[in-house]
């Protein structure tokens, strides 16, 4: 699955860090696309397999809330992203087909994870500290799985058309040459 993976995402154009870095010029929406469907695509075969009786979703490992340590998180991999052009599964992509620029972001990928592992003592007990449990949406909310299943199908068709737009509208701005 993970060879089959890798190669899916090096044919979209995902081992390449100018098409990753495209989304945020705008005029290159097709990295969210994908991963905005396949989280879509995951999130409906949950909830059918959890209908069909195959799958207890109570069964399923969800990483504890911890809203500061995510936002920090997120912050650190989006700052990564943007300077480094890649994320940690399209490096990867990138290294099996010889970029040399993915190489390096993989090797100071693993650097700073070896640093935060070694030099932040005691970062368990703040994310401990800060856990609000395990939240999903319908916990949250009230409003049933299957209706917020209903409701990201539906935000994915208008999000689609949403960045198709923005593509259209920022096209002026892509490079003559834009490698897949």
């Amino acid at each position: 699955l993970g060879f089959g993976f890798g190669f899916c995402l090096e044919r979209a154009g995902f081992g390449s860090a100018r098409k990753l870095t495209a989304v945020f010029y705008l005029h290159d929406k097709s990295v969210v696309k994908v991963m905005f469907t396949a989280i879509v695509t995951t999130m409906v075969g949950l909830f059918l397999l959890s209908s069909a009786g195959v799958l207890a979703l109570s069964d399923l490992y969800i990483e504890p809330t911890s809203y500061p340590a995510q936002m920090l998180g997120g912050l650190v991999f989006g700052a990564g992203f943007v300077i480094g052009g890649y994320c940690p599964g399209t490096s990867v992509a990138g290294i099996a087909t010889g970029k040399k620029d993915a190489m390096l972001f993989a090797l100071g990928m693993l650097a700073g994870v070896m640093a935060y592992a070694e030099l932040t003592p005691g970062i368990e007990d703040w994310i401990a500290a800060s856990s609000k449990g395990e939240l999903t949406l319908p916990d949250l909310t009230g409003i049933g799985m299957g209706w917020w299943t209903l409701a990201f199908v539906a935000f994915l068709f208008a999000a689609a058309h949403g960045m198709q737009r923005l593509e259209r509208r920022f096209a002026h701005l892509r490079p003559l040459h834009h490698p897949r």
